[in-house]
């Protein structure tokens, strides 16, 4: 049964904004240090569970693009690394033994073991809980333009280890080594001399001697009668046992310079390669030679090894590499054995999209998102951002504004005050003195000017990490977004400055709310401007302390019927109960506000108001009438006989022509309902 636990904040963290909020996590992740903001407490979790989860796993990282998605990747790795420290450190009290080294003189003790010795998988092997990460990262953007996008990411899973262990050491294993092998009895007992090829490297060795040995001693003046025998004996014994020693370090060094990717990328660009009946037979070979090598190096080392390969980029390739990546996933690398955790980060809408149009998948993965619950093992979709997260990131952004140094800037400024003291001299020309005194004057204002700016700049971000502000609540969860603002955001506060003096009455608050504003809801803030711009033209402006909220109210319904036509501009837009409550309640712009701000606005796409003119003024167009037919207005001439024949549509002419002009109101269209009714009777 889950305990209910507090979360306890690291020091220098951000301040609880809620206090009694609590979450479910153990005693140790609640005091861990590295433990920050809401996001850290699920890269732990997440961490934690990796540490021990049975292998090969593929860990379904799902999130949209933009979601600060390498951030916790890179904090994930870190807290594996530390997860990994912790048991390994528990693991050695309890036990009498040490984890072996692999460089330095580890390393030729490495290779003594991979030459001569056989390593025995022990129960002792089995139940050892320390465990070695070895990350790799594999974008599959640099790989796009390949056809077989499946074969780079083995071909990056096989380079990775290789560098990580040498090649040396990996070539030596390719032509030498044994695989680990399972005896019940020798529980104890990790590694077996390998008697068979010892005996055949002595045999070798001591045919080599004796063959040396007879051509020494055919060239001696003592064995001339025999010269010739041992010539011939000694020739072929060198001969013989040199070939097989020279053999063996011919295909170490072929392993040593043909690496394993060399190979794989000529079986793929290899001419029909696809009609070739081995080919994925030998690149089965070649995943199961490294699952293997890596299976020795546990033993050797003494701990458990976990390669954590990252995919990511896979959402913007095309459907049908997209196909051959997963399919690479579930067989080539998914033996019982495999030591893999896949970190498959996607967005899953998009990769269901990818499967359900790929032309190899037709009738297989009809439905996209049950294909890819069979390939992810393990779920993890990235959560909505918190609060302490959100404000990290923003305080992280406002901290690498260099134009927030505004202290330098006063520095500059009084050292450029403290300049000006001249000397007492009299003489000399007044002109050029005045002139340089001007000059310094308005280097001096424009200085001050500076220090202005950047100090509202500064008071304008801090807006956004202040946690005692509900401004951070609207801006959204997407990194690119956040940074987005934070660069918007000076060049709004300098423009006010610069066109209206002192800000016009605004606050710089106002202004980063309004930059904030333009960023999440640019459809229905482009909407009301225009609809204040088209009753400006049309002489019915609404006054200067009326709010936008209403504005928007007003003007709402006919925007509810643009729906279709303006359906992908509307798809920019956040919340649109965030947008009541943000123009509603926290920030009631006015008219008046919004005329002077929208000169100094920047990030909103003015293309947007004038489709929405465009719309609009199209829509107020009334369709021509259809002219009436002389027959039937004949009653009406023949039944006034003080007219002239003319006379009726001499006189219903104007009366048409204002009609035209006039927008009908409700007695028009009952009027034109009862004439009609008339004429039916008729």
């Amino acid at each position: 049964m889950s305990q209910h636990y507090t979360i306890h904040f690291a020091k220098g963290a951000l301040p609880p904004r809620n206090p009694a909020k609590h979450y479910f996590l153990d005693r140790e992740l609640g005091h861990q240090k590295g433990i920050l903001t809401e996001d850290d407490v699920y890269c732990s979790c997440l961490a934690k569970t990796l540490c021990h989860v049975p292998v090969p796993v593929t860990v379904g990282f799902y999130a949209p693009f933009g979601c600060r998605l390498h951030m916790m990747l890179d904090k994930i790795m870190v807290l594996m690394q530390q997860e990994a420290t912790q048991c390994e450190a528990k693991e050695l009290q309890h036990v009498q033994w040490q984890p072996r080294p692999v460089q330095g003189w580890g390393f030729s003790k490495l290779l003594w073991y991979l030459v001569f010795l056989q390593p025995i998988i022990t129960e002792v092997h089995l139940r050892r809980k320390n465990v070695k990460f070895l990350f790799i990262r594999f974008s599959a953007w640099q790989y796009a333009g390949t056809d077989k996008l499946w074969a780079g990411l083995v071909t990056t899973l096989c380079e990775g280890i290789r560098q990580q262990y040498g090649a040396l050491s990996f070539s030596l294993y390719s032509v030498l080594g044994k695989k680990a092998a399972t005896r019940p009895g020798c529980r104890q007992r990790e590694w077996h001399c390998r008697r068979q090829l010892c005996l055949t490297l002595l045999a070798l060795l001591a045919a080599l001697s004796l063959g040396m040995s007879l051509l020494y001693l055919s060239m001696g003046s003592h064995a001339l009668s025999h010269g010739n025998l041992f010539r011939a004996f000694g020739g072929a014994a060198t001969t013989l046992s040199s070939s097989g020693l020279l053999m063996a370090m011919y295909s170490v060094g072929k392993h040593l310079f043909v690496s394993q990717r060399k190979r794989i990328e000529r079986l793929v660009l290899r001419e029909k390669f696809g009609s070739h009946l081995g080919f994925m037979c030998e690149v089965k070979k070649e995943v199961r030679l490294l699952t293997d090598f890596l299976c020795f190096l546990e033993i050797y080392q003494r701990r458990r090894l976990r390669v954590v390969l990252e995919i990511t980029g896979l959402d913007t390739c095309y459907p049908e590499r997209v196909v051959g990546v997963l399919n690479a996933i579930n067989t080539l690398l998914s033996d019982s054995h495999a030591p893999f955790i896949f970190i498959l980060v996607v967005d899953p809408s998009i990769l269901a999209s990818c499967l359900e149009s790929a032309c190899s998948m037709k009738g297989t993965a009809d439905n996209g998102y049950l294909f890819l619950n069979r390939t992810i093992t393990l779920p993890f979709s990235v959560p909505i951002m918190g609060h302490r997260t959100k404000l990290q990131f923003l305080h992280d952004a406002v901290r690498s504004r260099d134009d927030l140094l505004y202290r330098e800037m006063t520095r500059n400024v009084r050292s450029r005050g403290g300049d000006g003291g001249g000397d007492g001299d009299g003489g000399g020309d007044v002109e050029p003195l005045l002139e340089m005194e001007e000059q310094a004057r308005a280097e001096s204002a424009q200085s001050v000017l500076e220090v202005q700016a950047a100090r509202s700049i500064q008071e304008a971000l801090c807006c956004l990490h202040d946690e005692g502000d509900c401004l951070f609540e609207y801006v959204p969860d997407n990194v690119v977004s956040m940074r987005r603002i934070v660069n918007t955001v000076p060049i709004t506060v300098r423009l006010l400055q610069q066109q209206q003096g002192d800000f016009g009455g605004l606050s710089p608050r106002q202004a980063v709310a309004w930059v904030v504003l333009a960023n999440q809801w640019p459809c229905r803030l482009s909407w009301v401007l225009q609809c204040l711009e088209d009753r400006q033209q049309a002489g019915g402006a609404p006054e200067a302390c009326a709010r936008l909220w209403d504005v928007f109210c007003d003007h709402s319904l006919e925007l509810h019927t643009m729906n279709e036509t303006l359906q992908k501009v509307l798809d920019l837009d956040g919340d649109p109960e965030l947008f009541q409550r943000f123009l509603g309640a926290d920030f009631p712009f006015t008219v008046a506000e919004a005329q002077r701000l929208l000169r100094c606005t920047v990030n909103l796409d003015h293309s947007i108001r004038r489709r929405m003119g465009l719309i609009r003024a199209v829509s107020t167009l009334k369709s021509p009438r259809p002219p009436k037919s002389p027959a039937r207005k004949a009653p009406h001439t023949a039944s006034g006989a003080n007219h002239a024949p003319g006379a009726a549509w001499a006189g219903q002419a104007p009366a048409h022509a204002c009609e035209a002009h006039q927008p009908p109101g409700r007695g028009q269209v009952q009027t034109h309902g009862l004439s009609a009714l008339h004429l039916g009777s008729v």
